[in-house]
């Protein structure tokens, strides 16, 4: 068991959809006026049906007042980290601190390379995030000038700024060895999908990551565990996936699929109270043995 307590957060997994993007608009807005807590938005440049994801996050930045934000996951090969940094810390000044960063090392290459981005390895494609997170933290940093000589990036004197207003989360997708290792090392947060990892592969990626931490001086508890889950379920099996994951594998935040705006409105008026509420029975039992 590794249920480590935190509180639970629920989020919709937005697409934008280029073909009604007032739909999107809309519901985007209605997430906020539901409350959930995060909305979290695929980033695919090179997919000519989606909108672009941070163009959408912006608008949706202006359209909502409470609802988090965040690219779920941002596609690294083709937004360098200094301006990817620029345009989280800017976003989230102007949302006032609503702002998190989903951050993917790339994938489909072949696409990412049509639109002019880098084709790497495996093995390349870690070292670039590893160096990326490096160059996102200076960026938001109070020093007056920063510089990173990096395999793959690099800063030389650049100002940073503006600061962010809270502290932006790193929260990496990812699911081989060393992705989670550096998650465990450098990250705030883990962000898988269900579907690409089931219950025991959570399971065991979430013990290297405790692993990781623990070896450089973290407290494992202190990194989120999101979790994307895709497609439609009815209530009371949802219920069961989510309350199981919580307690079983410690899963804090889960960001939900919907087909329309009225399974938004059931996900927020049905499904996600009830998850609470199991939660709340299991860790009440769980504490009473």
């Amino acid at each position: 068991m590794a249920d480590y307590g935190r509180e639970l957060q629920f989020g919709y997994f937005l697409t934008p959809t280029a073909a009604d993007p007032a739909a999107v608009l809309r519901s985007g807005i209605l997430c906020d006026e539901l409350g959930f807590d995060l909305i979290g938005v695929q980033d695919h440049p090179y997919q000519r049906r989606f909108l672009d994801a941070w163009t959408l996050l912006s608008v949706l930045g202006a359209r909502t007042t409470r609802v988090a934000l965040f690219p779920d996951v941002a596609s690294l090969p083709l937004r360098t980290p200094a301006m990817l940094a620029k345009a989280a810390a800017s976003l989230d000044v102007l949302t006032g601190g609503r702002v998190e960063l989903g951050l993917g090392a790339g994938a489909f290459w072949d696409a990412i390379a049509a639109m002019g981005g880098p084709r790497r390895t495996p093995g390349e494609a870690v070292g670039a995030l590893t160096d990326a997170i490096e160059v996102l933290r200076l960026m938001w940093s109070d020093e007056r000038a920063v510089s990173h000589d990096g395999e793959f990036y690099s800063l030389a004197g650049v100002h940073p700024g503006p600061a962010p207003a809270h502290p932006i989360g790193i929260w990496i997708g990812g699911y081989k060895p060393r992705m989670l290792r550096l998650v465990g090392v450098q990250a705030d947060g883990w962000l898988p999908s269900l579907g690409y990892i089931d219950h025991k592969g959570i399971a065991e990626a979430s013990a290297r990551i405790d692993d990781a931490a623990g070896e450089a001086g973290r407290e494992p508890s202190a990194i989120r565990r999101i979790l994307n889950i895709n497609g439609k379920a009815e209530t009371a099996e949802l219920v069961r996936l989510c309350a199981g994951l919580a307690v079983e594998h410690g899963i804090d935040t889960f960001v939900l699929d919907a087909a329309d705006d009225d399974e938004l409105r059931r996900l927020a008026g049905e499904v996600i109270p009830a998850i609470r509420r199991q939660v709340a029975e299991n860790r009440g039992g769980a504490a009473a043995l």
